[in-house]
């Protein structure tokens, strides 16, 4: 009797459609601004010696970079300061944020996303990959996700060979 043995790959037979966040990361470089550099005893901020270093500060090192700006003392800091930096730093930064780099990472892939055309999911059986090289923000996944299940007939998370089911549309 002879056996025949064909190696099947069940996984490229699935038509699962497979999908890396990763594809969807902002390319540009990430820069935390961190306002308690202007603070006067790391607790003040003097309006006249802030206006004036906005004046005549360099900004030209966050051209065509993602900024966030934050505080990272406990000092009160006057709006008008954030805004302040803001008009300085919008006509040359690819975008200027509040908060820390996790958190302009996050609204980066959320604008992104919110943006993207999904229509190629429609109907479509989607595995979101897990890992990677990148490290993605919970938001992406969570945002991705909500998108998906409007349109696609059903989201896994992981791998295609090994697929956690997070969403299937009832027909």
């Amino acid at each position: 009797m002879e056996i025949q043995e064909t190696i099947v790959n069940k996984v490229a037979q699935s038509g699962l459609m497979t999908v890396d966040l990763a594809q969807f990361a902002p390319q540009e470089d990430i820069i935390t601004y961190d306002i308690k550099d202007n603070l006067f005893h790391g607790l003040i901020l003097k309006e006249k010696d802030f206006r004036d270093f906005i004046k005549n500060n360099d900004w030209s090192v966050y051209s065509d970079k993602h900024i966030g700006i934050i505080c990272s003392t406990d000092a009160i800091v006057p709006t008008w300061a954030y805004m302040l930096l803001s008009t300085k730093l919008t006509p040359i930064a690819a975008s200027v944020h509040f908060g820390d780099a996790e958190s302009v990472r996050g609204n980066l892939f959320r604008d992104l996303l919110t943006n993207l055309d999904y229509s190629k999911y429609e109907d479509q059986r989607v595995v979101v990959k897990g890992c990677g090289d990148i490290p993605i923000p919970t938001e992406a996944f969570v945002a991705f996700t909500g998108k998906m299940t409007q349109i696609a007939k059903s989201v896994m998370y992981g791998e295609p060979c090994s697929t956690v089911p997070v969403f299937k549309r009832k027909s």
